[in-house]
C-alpha cells in the first residue's frame, strides 16, 4: 500500500494521537500507533486501554491496509523530513519506506492484528458543549482534583448535568472547585472522567468559538469528538462526594478584593514556605483591610490589602498553595471572598454571580 500526504498535517496528528500511546505495555502494539489506509484518507490510532484518541487526514492512496509504527520513529520522522509532502510505501513484509524531498529513509512496522479496538459507546446519550468553553472549565477546576490513588474517584471531575446547568466538580479533601454554565441539554447526566483524560483533551481544543465538542456517554466509557479527532476515555467508578452538602447556605464576614493583589501577597508568602519550613497564612479581616502575615524558619512577613468589607471581623488560617491556586483560577479584577467564622470552609467566588465557587478549608491558629 501506498499514501502520499501533507508533512504538515500528518506531524499535527501523530502529535495529536501520540498522546494516547502506552509507555510500556505487556501488548507491544498499544507502545505504537495504528495506521489504517482506506480510499482518500489515513485513520492514526493510540490507545493505552483507558483512553483512546482516533484522528484522520486526507491523502492519496493506493491500496487499503494497516498497520501499527513505534510512535517514536512516526514522530521524529514526519517532523523532520526535508519537504512539504511525504510518500510512504509499505511494502508485503511492513517494510515503510518514507521520501520527502530529497530524504528517504525506512523502518519496520507490525502487524495490527493484536491491537485492540476502541470501545464502542452508544451515541443516544449525547450532548455538546463549546469547545473553548469546555478548556476554560476544565482549566478552572483541574487543579483540585485529587492525586490521593486510595479514592480512585476522586483523581476524576465530576460532571453533572441536570434542570439546564452543567457542573464541573473536583474535590480533594482539602479544596473543592465549581465550575457551572448553562446548557440546552435536557437530560441528566452524572459520571465521572479522569483527570488525565481532561488535561489531555484541553491540548486538542481548537480556538474558535464556534466549534463544538460532542460528548457521548453509557456507563463505562465517554467519547469527546472534536472535529475529525475523537477521544474516548474509560469513566472512574464509584461514589462522588454530594458535593452541593458543602457549598455554605450563608456567611458572617464578605470581602471584596483585587484579585491581583491579593495573588501578589501570596506569591510573596510563597518565598518563605516549603517543604521544611511549612506555615498557615494568618489573615484578620476587618475595618477595610485586609491583614497577610506568615513566618517560617527562612523568615517573616507582614502585609496588608485595602478591600470592601462587610460583616463581623475574623481572623483565619489556611494553606498558602490552596489559596494561591484558587486565585489564578478565578477570572475577573476582583473576587469575592467570604467567611463563616475561623474554623469554617472558604469560599471564593467571582464579582458578580456563581459561574464558579471554590472552597478551601481553614487551619486552625496556634494562639
Amino acid at each position: 500500500m501506498k499514501f502520499i500526504c501533507s508533512k504538515e498535517a500528518i506531524s499535527e496528528a501523530v502529535t495529536n494521537v501520540s498522546r494516547a500511546v502506552s509507555p510500556k505495555s505487556t501488548i507491544p502494539a498499544l507502545e505504537g500507533i495504528k495506521v489504517r489506509v482506506a480510499d482518500g484518507s489515513v485513520e492514526l490510532t493510540a490507545y493505552n486501554l483507558e483512553m483512546g484518541i482516533r484522528t484522520s487526514i486526507a491523502a492519496e492512496t493506493e491500496g487499503s491496509g494497516e498497520f501499527v509504527v513505534s510512535a517514536r520513529l512516526f514522530s521524529e520522522f514526519t517532523k523532520r523530513m526535508s519537504g512539504d509532502d511525504i510518500t510512504f510505501d509499505v511494502n508485503d513484509d511492513l517494510v515503510i519506506n518514507m521520501s520527502c524531498s530529497a530524504t528517504e529513509c525506512s523502518f519496520s512496522a507490525m502487524s495490527a492484528y493484536e491491537f485492540p479496538d476502541l470501545p464502542k459507546v452508544d451515541a443516544e446519550r449525547s450532548f455538546t458543549v463549546k469547545q473553548t468553553l469546555l478548556r476554560s472549565m476544565i482549566s478552572q477546576t483541574s487543579y483540585a482534583a485529587s492525586v490521593n490513588e486510595s479514592k480512585p474517584v476522586l483523581t476524576g471531575e465530576l460532571f453533572d448535568i441536570a434542570d439546564g446547568t452543567f457542573n464541573l466538580v473536583a474535590i480533594d479533601g482539602f479544596r473543592l472547585a465549581i465550575r457551572s454554565e448553562k446548557t440546552d441539554c435536557s437530560e441528566a447526566y452524572h459520571f465521572v472522567v479522569p483527570k488525565k483524560t481532561l488535561m489531555e483533551l484541553s491540548t486538542l481544543v481548537r480556538d474558535d468559538d464556534e466549534k463544538l465538542c460532542r460528548i457521548f456517554t453509557n456507563d463505562r466509557h465517554i467519547i469527546f469528538e472534536l472535529d475529525n479527532i475523537i477521544l474516548i476515555s474509560r469513566l472512574l467508578e464509584g461514589t462522588f462526594h454530594n458535593y452541593k452538602l458543602s457549598i455554605p447556605e450563608s456567611f458572617k464576614t464578605e470581602v471584596i478584593i483585587s484579585k491581583r493583589d491579593l495573588t501578589s501577597c501570596m506569591e510573596r508568602c510563597s518565598l518563605l514556605i516549603d517543604d521544611k519550613n511549612k506555615s498557615p497564612i494568618r489573615c484578620e479581616v476587618g475595618n477595610g483591610v485586609m491583614k497577610i502575615s506568615c513566618k517560617t524558619g527562612i523568615g517573616k512577613i507582614n502585609d496588608a490589602i485595602s478591600a470592601d468589607i462587610s460583616g463581623e471581623t475574623v481572623t483565619i488560617g489556611f494553606n498558602n498553595r490552596l489559596m494561591l491556586e484558587a486565585l489564578k483560577a478565578a477570572e475577573g479584577d476582583k473576587v469575592r471572598i467570604r467567611f463563616n467564622g475561623a474554623m469554617k470552609v472558604i469560599e471564593l467566588l467571582p464579582l458578580e454571580g456563581e459561574s464558579y465557587i471554590f472552597l478551601v478549608m481553614p487551619i486552625q491558629l496556634k494562639n
